[in-house]
């Protein structure tokens, strides 16, 4: 058994997929920040001035609280500012790997055209004819 899963481990597709999880883990962090501390602000700014993430409507007369986590303690709200946050923090994500699997893809034609380019055809017999007599010609 240990050695069917040092076998599995060793895989490329498996070091891969992990070394995929971990940067895409790092990445979405990144992103995450991107829109939470830059983008929203923007946002909320031109919406009123306060962050966006807490705009919320009671769905019960008992929420009074102004911010979206104190008012989820009270009853149920309808996080919507919460909700657009996480909308664009998904479409930049998706952006950004649509832009990767472009580029790869993009490389990916480029390396297979490459590979299917005929080679040069050797010249007919009469012209390596013709050349090495030039040559030897030129020799002289």
């Amino acid at each position: 058994m240990l050695k069917e899963f040092q076998e599995f481990i060793s895989k490329g597709n498996v070091m891969d997929l992990a070394v995929g999880v971990i940067i895409g883990g790092a990445f979405g962090l990144i992103v995450t920040s991107l829109v939470n501390d830059i983008i929203m602000p923007i946002i909320g700014a031109i919406f009123g001035g306060f962050e966006f993430s807490n705009y919320f409507l009671p769905l019960s007369s008992a929420v009074t609280a102004a911010s979206l986590e104190e008012a989820r303690k009270q009853g149920a709200v309808f996080a919507y500012g919460n909700f657009a946050t996480v909308v664009i923090n998904f479409l930049i994500l998706a952006w950004i790997i649509f832009l990767m699997v472009r580029g790869v893809n993009s490389l990916r034609r480029r390396l297979e055209k490459e590979k299917q380019a005929p080679a040069a055809a050797p010249p007919p017999a009469d012209i390596q004819l013709l050349t090495e007599i030039r040559d030897l010609l030129a020799k002289r």
